[in-house]
């Protein structure tokens, strides 16, 4: 449930401070067809950003080891929540008796032909379809997306336009960036490349889920205020 930001206060303390990019940013008024997406790595990165949920601040989280590189601007969807009813869907297309959603907000990929030399920026994606991916026990979906108005990928409106070998390069990026050279591999598989009109199943859930996880958020500013 994305937060009305036409509400006065709202728009007041977007004036004087930065919002929260988790919290504080609509993931737009056109989802699931056209998203918002904070980024928080780009392909030059030769370190692993992330943002820290308690300041909201992009936090250095760990150099990269290895030579994993990110294949495209990578981030999440605002105002979303992987829990139940993504974790549910997994299981579901999976087969697996039972899933839980990882607890971050929903991963993107973002498809570009320009070079963005950094991280830490709002952009608009459109979702083309995405990876669903069980890290550990847990449903940890990747949506990927196209770069609005892109020159080069802008066009595609469902994963399928894609070159295969760019779908397999993501595939293979999210299989390996935490495995080790000694080839000490976690548990995590992605188990389906889904389409377009999946894709958008799993935005919906996911704004779903954060309204079930942290309600409104508009509501609980006018109480706080008033209180």
């Amino acid at each position: 449930m994305a937060t009305k930001l036409g509400n006065p206060t709202w728009e007041v303390l977007r004036i004087f401070f930065r919002p929260h990019p988790w919290h504080g940013i609509s993931m737009g008024d056109a989802a699931p067809e056209k998203v918002t997406a904070y980024i928080e790595v780009v392909p030059t990165d030769t370190v692993k950003y992330e943002l820290e949920k308690s300041t909201g601040f992009l936090k250095l989280d760990r150099p990269q080891k290895f030579s994993n590189v990110c294949p495209a601007p990578y981030g999440f969807i605002p105002q979303t929540f992987c829990g139940a009813q993504v974790a549910s869907l997994a299981a579901e297309r999976s087969g697996r008796s039972s899933l839980l959603g990882d607890g971050d907000p929903l991963d993107i990929c973002v498809l570009t032909d320009r070079t963005l030399s950094h991280a830490d920026h709002l952009l608009d994606a459109i979702p083309i379809g995405g990876l669903r991916m069980i890290d550990g026990g847990e449903a940890d979906d990747k949506i990927v997306a196209v770069l609005d108005k892109d020159a080069s990928y802008g066009h595609f409106r469902d994963i399928k336009e894609c070159p295969n070998a760019l779908v397999q390069r993501l595939v293979h990026y999210f299989l390996t960036y935490k495995m080790s050279p000694q080839g000490d591999s976690p548990s995590t598989e992605v188990t389906e490349v889904y389409g377009r009109e999946e894709a958008h199943d799993v935005i919906r859930r996911s704004a779903a889920d954060y309204a079930d996880q942290f309600g409104s958020l508009s509501d609980l500013l006018e109480a706080t205020l008033h209180s």
